[in-house]
């Protein structure tokens, strides 16, 4: 936990940041190492399973806050999770891909908070950390004592977080909920696909609502540094998916008026649309501005003849005629491979446009290597790996992917002699009571 002003210096010549005081079992001790992030010298405690709250934690420990995993002793169920969409998610070695995806870099503890003596120990590991973490259903956290007004009794300066399903207040504040039926209650089905009834799935309420919770405990943590307190801080994935949908819903809700689904083959803007090529594979055109493009995207594709044709010479006639057109626009792409396609739309200049890659194009796009948004990593256990890296740059505290996620209760001893001084006799004691796994 930070309790120094001056905790961070600047070698200005190699830009190496080095911390000059670190915390150790509660105590602060001299010594340089690199920086691990932007968030070095955090520490927080992550009380948490499956996607959504995990996600956001591994993003705060990939910035370098040292993240604590506390798990019940039957683990968190995401370590159990065998299938996803019915395609197995073990890996090498018969670990979960779906745990070790989202638990990177984080140390592992397991308690059994009804136990007394374990709800002791996380009291104690709240009073050295700074941020607090869970995502169990709204009264879970009170009844087992470790709500945000139990907690702060041990440290009042805890920023709390929590992960909820429908935001803290209202009728079903109680209410469980995972990605889909947050996607559902957001509005957010009806995003593309045919205009018919039926919702397609996105799949990305966890991601994103992870990702929003991470934002709003970096927002506490300035506040507290700046202002001396913590607070409570509850980020929802109802609230995360309306906000993630901010264009349609933003400009459904000043209209008063429904935003049409996307469907393709009846896009309202033919240049903001994607087209299929001889091969098989994809290119989407980004141009919002149509009319600017209209001219040189015809001459690209070798049909001149569109330019100035009165059914689609502007982005007006080209809406009203938009099937007839896109119609056309797939036989034209359709009679050339795209990496032909590619070569031609890059000579022709100006155009907004871009390859539809899949999953496994990613590791080998020079792109992605170049700004390391997918990384190396010899795991111990699956081997050589790709990992997904949270896409944040900094130029002086660079992140970096450090370790694999923790087998159940890795670290419990550890921390338990390191961090908060118990001593081996005290520690078969928590084990033979069932305190610790």
């Amino acid at each position: 936990m930070w309790e120094t002003d001056k905790i961070i210096g600047v070698d200005c010549e190699y830009g190496d940041i080095q911390s000059k005081e670190v915390l150790t079992g509660g105590k602060m001790e001299s010594r340089e190492r690199e920086m691990k992030g932007p968030l070095d010298g955090l520490r927080v405690i992550d009380w948490m399973m499956w996607q959504f709250g995990p996600v956001s934690t591994m993003m705060l420990a990939d910035m370098g806050a040292e993240v604590i995993k506390i798990e019940s002793l039957d683990g968190d169920h995401g370590r159990q999770l065998g299938r996803v969409r019915g395609h197995s998610a073990e890996t090498k070695g018969g670990l979960s891909a779906y745990f070790e995806g989202m638990n990177r870099q984080k140390l592992g503890m397991a308690l059994d908070l009804k136990n007394p003596r374990a709800l002791k120990i996380m009291h104690q590991l709240v009073a050295e950390s700074d941020i607090f973490v869970q995502n169990f259903r709204k009264g879970v956290a009170e009844r087992l004592g470790v709500g945000y007004e139990n907690l702060i009794e041990y440290n009042p300066q805890l920023i709390y977080a929590s992960a909820s399903g429908y935001g803290p207040d209202g009728p079903d504040s109680e209410k469980p909920a995972f990605a889909l039926t947050a996607e559902a209650r957001a509005g957010a089905l009806w995003w593309f696909g045919p205009d018919d009834d039926t919702p397609h799935e996105l799949d990305i309420a966890d991601q994103i609502a992870g990702m929003m919770l991470s934002y709003g405990v970096i927002g506490a943590v300035v506040s507290r540094e700046r202002f001396g307190f913590g607070q409570k801080v509850d980020v929802s994935h109802l609230g995360s998916m309306i906000w993630a949908r901010g264009m349609q819903n933003g400009i459904s809700l000043l209209q008063d008026f429904e935003m049409p689904r996307f469907e393709r083959k009846m896009a309202g803007q033919v240049l903001w649309n994607y087209y299929k090529c001889a091969d098989g594979e994809w290119i989407a055109f980004s141009m919002g501005q149509g009319d600017r493009y209209w001219p040189t995207f015809c001459k690209a594709i070798n049909r001149l003849d569109l330019i100035d044709n009165p059914k689609f010479s502007n982005m007006t006639v080209r809406f009203d005629n938009r099937v007839e057109l896109i119609e056309i626009l797939d036989s034209v792409f359709v009679t050339l491979p795209r990496l032909e396609w590619e070569r031609r739309l890059k000579e022709s200049g100006d155009l907004i446009w871009e390859r539809v890659q899949r999953t496994l194009d990613l590791p080998n796009d020079p792109q992605v290597i170049a700004n390391e948004y997918v990384v190396d990593f010899d795991h111990p256990v699956i081997g050589s790996s790709k990992w997904l890296q949270t896409p944040v740059t900094y130029s002086k505290t660079p992140l970096s992917t450090r370790k694999m996620a923790p087998a159940h209760g890795e670290d419990t001893e550890e921390i338990l002699i390191n961090l908060l001084g118990y001593d081996w006799d005290e520690i078969l004691s928590l084990k033979m009571e069932g305190a610790i796994l």
